[in-house]
C-alpha cells in the first residue's frame, strides 16, 4: 500500500475508527481482540483461589455437605457452559458474520459482570445467582473465544499470522494464570471485587470493538444445525456434569463413579456425542465441519492442544491445593491470607509463560511451528518429572525454578500449536476451527477438575485414614472418634485443603470433645501447623500420581506435536499471503498439509455448484 493510499485510508476512517484496508487496522485487531481473550480467561481462573473469601462473604458453610454442589458448580460451571457453545459460537460467526459475534460477546459478557458483583442475597440463594450469571458470563466468553482468532487470522497476512497468534495465545494461557493473581490480591479487600476487575474492562472493551472492528473475513452461507448443536451441548454438557459429580462420595465409597446418576450422565453423554457424530456426517451444514479433520495438522494440533489443556488446568488446581492448604500453613501464614500468598508465589509461571509466548510465536513465523511446539511439551514434561521429585514441605526456589520450567513450556507450545490448527484451514472454515480449537480448550480445562481431583483422592485414599486418626488421637481425641474421622471420604479433606480452611473445628465440633479436652490440646486441633502435617504425607502420595499423569499428557502432546508435519505452519497460504499482501480473500488449501505434491487450493476447484456436500468438500 502507497503513501496516498494510506492518507486515503486516513481519511476514510476519520469519524468512525481505523478502516479495514488502513495498515495498522490489523494491530487494532490484535489488541482488542487480546484485551477480549485474557478477559475471558481471567474469569475462568479468578474465581478458583477467591473461593474462600466468596464463601465467607455469601455466609455460606463451603464444609456443609450440602452446600458441595455450590461449590463444584462454582468451580466448573463457567467452563462447562464456555465449552459447550464454543463451536457453536464459531459456527455462527461464519454465518453471520464474526465480528458480529465477537461484539455481542463482549456485549454479554460486561451485561454479566455487572450483574454478578450485585449479589443480591446470602446462603444458597446468592450462591445460585452467582452460579447463573457465571453461567450468563460464559456465554459472552464463548463468543469472543470463538472468533477472536479467527478474526486476528483473516486481519495478519501468514508472514506475521504466528506473531499474532503467539499474542494472543499468551493472553488466553496469561489470563488463566493472571486469575489467580488478581483473585488472590482483590479477594483480601472485599469478595465482590473479584467481579468487579472486569466490568470497566467489558464495558470499554464492547465500546472499543462496535466503534473499531470490520468485517474482512469470508462467510459460509448457510443454516443453524439446530440437531448437531443440541446433540454436541447436551452430550458433552452430561460427560462433563458426570466427571464433575465422579469426585462426590457415594453410598460407602470415597467417590462416586458408581453412582447411578453420574454412570447414566456419562452413558447418555458418549451416546448424544456418537449420535451427534452421525448427524453432522449427514447433514448439509453442520455445526462441527468432521472434514476438517482430514487435514493432519489440524487433526493432530488439536490432540496436543487437548492434552495442554488437561494437564494445564490439573497443575494449577493441585498448586493451589499444596500451596493454600500444606505448604504456606506449615511455613506461618494463616489459612485467611493463603489465597494472596499463593498467588504470589505461583509468580514464577506466569512469569515463565509471559517469556517464552511471545519469542516462540515470532520464530514459528520464521522457522515453522512444529519444532517449538514439541521443544515446549517436552520442557513441560521434563517440569512435571521434576515436581514428582519435590518433597510436600519444599525448598521454595526449587519449586519456582521447576514451575518457571513450566511455564516456559507452556508459552513454547502454545501459540506454535495455535498457528499451525488455523493455518491448516480454509478461510471460510476459520470460525468453526477456531471455536473446534477453543472446545478443546475450554472442556479440557473443565474435565481437569474432575479428573485430578479424581486422581488426588485416590492418592489420598492410602494413608489419609491412618494419619488423621493418629494425629487425632495424639490430641487426646477418643480413639473411636478418631477413627471414625480418619476414615470419612478423603474429597472433604481435600476440599478444605483446596480453599485453605483447618476442618478439624468443624469435624470435632458436634461431638463437644473441643470443649473437654486441655487448652494446649484445642489450640493445636485449630491451629495452622496440625492439619497441613497430617495431610502431608498422603499428599505426597496424590502429588506423584497426579505430575505423572501430566507428563504422559504432555508427551502424548509433543508426539502429536510432531506428527503435525514440518509444512503445516505455512502450507495454506495463498500465494499473495506468502508476498505479505494484506488479506482480502482467503482460499486456503483443504487436504493434509503435508502431503507430497502441489497443494490443491479452493480456487483451484472451480466455482461453487449446486451441491452442497461438494461445496464443503471443495472447502467452499
Amino acid at each position: 500500500m502507497g503513501f496516498s493510499a494510506i492518507r486515503r485510508a486516513d481519511r476514510r476512517a476519520a469519524g468512525r475508527g481505523i478502516a479495514r484496508d488502513h495498515p495498522r487496522y490489523k494491530w487494532v485487531v490484535l489488541t482488542n481482540t487480546t484485551v477480549g481473550m485474557s478477559m475471558a480467561t481471567i474469569n475462568g481462573s479468578i474465581v478458583l483461589i477467591s473461593l474462600p473469601a466468596i464463601f465467607r462473604g455469601i455466609n455460606l458453610n463451603p464444609l456443609d455437605p450440602a452446600n458441595v454442589s455450590y461449590l463444584l458448580w462454582m468451580l466448573t460451571g463457567f467452563l462447562l457452559v464456555s465449552g459447550m457453545l464454543v463451536v457453536t459460537f464459531g459456527r455462527l460467526g461464519d454465518i453471520m458474520g464474526r465480528v458480529r459475534i465477537y461484539n455481542l460477546g463482549f456485549l454479554v459478557f460486561a451485561f454479566a459482570s455487572v450483574a454478578l458483583s450485585l449479589v443480591p442475597w446470602q446462603g444458597g440463594a446468592g450462591a445460585l445467582w452467582l452460579i447463573g450469571w457465571r453461567a450468563v458470563e460464559a456465554v459472552g466468553a464463548a463468543m469472543l473465544l470463538a472468533n477472536a482468532t479467527a478474526i486476528l487470522t483473516d486481519s495478519f497476512p501468514v508472514r506475521q499470522r504466528g506473531m499474532a497468534l503467539g499474542v494472543n495465545q499468551i493472553a488466553v494461557i496469561s489470563g488463566s494464570f493472571l486469575g489467580l493473581i488478581i483473585g488472590g490480591v482483590v479477594s483480601q479487600w472485599h469478595w465482590r471485587a473479584v467481579f468487579w476487575v472486569t466490568v470497566p474492562v467489558g464495558v470499554l472493551g464492547a465500546i472499543w470493538a462496535y466503534t473499531s472492528l470490520h468485517e474482512i473475513g469470508e462467510r459460509h452461507k448457510g443454516r443453524i444445525d439446530i440437531p448437531g448443536n443440541i446433540s454436541f451441548a447436551l452430550g458433552l454438557g452430561l460427560i462433563l456434569a458426570g466427571v464433575t459429580y465422579g469426585v462426590q462420595p457415594y453410598g460407602g465409597n470415597p467417590m462416586g463413579w458408581t453412582n447411578p446418576w453420574v454412570l447414566s450422565a456419562l452413558i447418555g453423554g458418549l451416546a448424544l456425542l456418537a449420535a451427534f457424530v452421525a448427524i453432522e456426517l449427514r447433514v448439509l451444514d453442520p455445526m462441527f465441519d468432521l472434514t476438517l479433520f482430514r487435514i493432519r495438522a489440524f487433526t493432530f494440533g488439536n490432540l496436543a492442544g487437548l492434552m495442554a489443556a488437561v494437564s494445564r488446568g490439573g497443575m494449577q488446581l493441585v498448586l493451589i491445593i499444596w500451596l493454600q492448604g500444606i505448604w504456606l500453613p506449615a511455613h506461618g501464614y494463616s489459612f485467611d491470607s493463603a489465597p494472596l500468598w499463593a498467588s504470589v508465589f505461583l509468580l514464577p509461571l506466569t512469569v515463565g509463560f509471559l517469556v517464552a509466548g511471545p519469542v516462540s510465536g515470532w520464530l514459528s513465523d520464521r522457522f515453522g511451528g512444529r519444532p517449538f511446539a514439541v521443544a515446549g511439551a517436552v520442557i513441560s514434561v521434563l517440569a512435571f518429572i521434576g515436581l514428582t521429585l519435590v518433597p510436600v514441605d519444599f525448598p521454595y526456589p526449587e519449586f519456582a525454578l521447576l514451575i518457571f520450567f513450566n511455564g516456559v513450556g507452556a508459552g513454547m507450545f502454545s501459540s506454535p500449536n495455535a498457528t499451525v490448527i488455523m493455518n491448516s484451514v480454509p478461510a471460510a472454515r476459520r470460525g468453526v476451527a477456531s471455536g473446534m480449537r477453543m472446545t478443546n480448550y475450554t472442556a479440557g480445562s473443565a474435565l481437569s477438575i474432575g479428573v485430578f481431583f479424581s486422581l488426588l483422592v485416590i492418592g489420598l485414599a492410602g494413608r489419609l485414614p491412618a494419619s488423621l486418626s493418629a494425629g487425632l488421637s495424639g490430641q487426646g481425641v477418643p480413639s473411636t472418634l478418631a477413627n471414625q474421622l480418619g476414615s470419612a471420604p478423603p474429597v472433604g479433606t481435600l476440599f478444605s485443603a483446596f480453599l485453605g480452611i483447618n476442618p478439624l473445628g468443624t469435624l470435632l465440633e458436634p461431638s463437644g470433645v473441643l470443649h473437654q479436652l486441655p487448652s494446649v490440646n484445642v489450640d493445636a486441633l485449630l491451629g495452622i501447623d496440625l492439619f497441613p502435617s497430617l495431610l502431608s504425607r498422603p499428599f505426597q502420595d496424590g502429588l506423584t500420581l497426579v505430575f505423572i499423569i501430566g507428563a504422559c499428557m504432555m508427551t502424548i502432546a509433543a508426539t502429536a506435536s510432531w506428527l503435525t508435519g514440518h509444512r503445516s505452519s505455512t502450507s495454506s497460504a495463498t500465494s499473495g499471503e506468502r508476498l505479505g499482501e494484506e488479506p482480502r480473500d482467503y482460499h486456503l488449501i483443504e487436504g493434509d498439509p503435508t502431503a507430497d505434491g502441489p497443494a490443491t487450493t479452493a480456487s483451484d476447484a472451480g466455482p461453487p455448484s449446486g451441491d452442497p456436500a461438494a461445496n464443503r468438500q471443495q472447502g467452499l
